[in-house]
C-alpha cells in the first residue's frame, strides 16, 4: 500500500506540469496509470491537451477518461512525456518495459521535449542490473538472438502469460527477460543490443529522461539528471597534460632573423 500511494503521489505532481496546449506522451505501467488518471481529472476540468499513448491500454484509458487522443503522424513532436520505469540510477539512465510498450515508449521519448520519469521510492537504485532487462524481438529470430545475448553474460527468459503462451507485444514481437546482474556500463550494452539483428528494440533508456518525480513517504522528491560541472566565470574547464582547445589559435611566434655581422676591416699593413 506504502508503495502505491508513493506512485499515486508522483503521478499526480507530474500531471501538474502539463500546460495548455501541450501534446503530451502518455506512458504505460503501474505508475504512469496515476498520472494519465490526474490528467483525465484536469481535462474535465478544463485543460487543453492532447495524449499520445504508448500503448493500447493506455490508449483504452485515455478514451475512457476523456483525454482526446493524437498521432504522431499529426504531431511528430512532444511537448512532455510522463512514463514509469523499473529502475532509475543516479545519472537518471532507466530499465522500462515491464509492462512490454517499451518500443512505442522509446519511440515517443525519442520525439520528446521533456521527459518526466514517475516512481516510487524502491525504483531508485545506484545501478540497473537487478531488475530484469527487457528486449523487444521478432520471433523468428529468438533462438539465435538468445545465444547471442548469452554471449553478452545474461541468462533470458521468455516472457509468458499466465497461460503459458508467450506474451505478444502491440506490436506482434515477443520479449526476452535478460538477467545481466549489476550493469558496469549501460550505454556500452546497450549498442551491443541495438546493434543485434533481430532486436527490436531494448529498455535500456540512456539519456531520455530529464527530470525524475520520486515518491517517498509522504512526499515526492525531484531527481534531475547530473550534468558535467560547469568552471567558474564562464572560463574553460582546465585540460589535462599539455592539451589545447581545438578552436584556440596557437600564440605567433615571431621568427628569429639572423643579422650578418659586419666584416672587421682588415688592418692596413705599414
Amino acid at each position: 500500500m506504502a508503495n502505491e500511494r508513493e506512485k499515486e503521489a508522483a503521478g499526480r505532481a507530474a500531471a501538474k506540469l502539463v500546460r495548455d496546449g501541450d501534446i503530451v506522451g502518455l506512458g504505460t505501467g503501474s505508475t504512469a496509470y496515476f498520472a494519465v488518471v490526474a490528467l483525465g481529472e484536469r481535462v474535465k476540468s478544463g485543460l487543453k491537451m492532447v495524449g499520445i499513448p504508448t500503448s493500447i491500454a493506455t490508449a483504452d484509458l485515455a478514451r475512457q477518461l476523456g483525454i482526446p487522443l493524437t498521432t504522431l503522424d499529426e504531431h511528430p513532436e512532444i511537448d512532455i512525456t510522463i512514463d514509469g520505469a523499473d529502475e532509475i540510477d543516479p545519472k537518471l539512465n532507466l530499465i522500462k518495459g515491464g509492462g512490454g510498450a517499451l518500443l512505442r515508449e522509446k519511440v515517443v521519448a525519442s520525439v520528446t521535449k521533456k521527459m518526466v520519469v514517475v516512481s516510487d521510492s524502491t525504483k531508485i537504485v545506484p545501478a540497473l542490473g537487478k531488475f530484469p532487462l527487457p528486449v523487444e524481438i521478432i520471433p523468428f529470430a529468438r533462438t539465435v538472438i538468445e545465444k547471442r545475448i548469452a554471449s553478452l553474460g545474461a541468462t533470458t527468459k521468455l516472457r509468458t502469460k499466465l497461460d503459458g503462451q508467450p506474451f505478444v507485444t502491440d506490436n506482434g514481437n515477443q520479449i526476452l527477460d535478460c538477467s545481466f546482474g549489476r550493469i558496469a556500463d549501460p550505454p556500452a550494452l546497450a549498442r551491443e543490443l541495438s546493434e543485434t539483428v533481430g532486436v527490436v528494440e531494448h529498455g535500456l533508456f540512456i539519456g531520455f529522461a530529464k527530470l525524475a518525480l520520486v515518491g517517498t513517504g509522504s512526499t515526492v522528491r525531484q531527481v534531475r539528471r547530473k550534468q558535467l560541472p560547469i568552471s567558474r566565470r564562464g572560463s574553460r574547464p582546465r585540460l589535462s597534460g599539455r592539451a589545447r582547445p581545438a578552436n584556440r589559435r596557437p600564440e605567433r611566434v615571431q621568427p628569429k632573423v639572423s643579422r650578418p655581422k659586419p666584416e672587421r676591416q682588415k688592418r692596413r699593413q705599414s
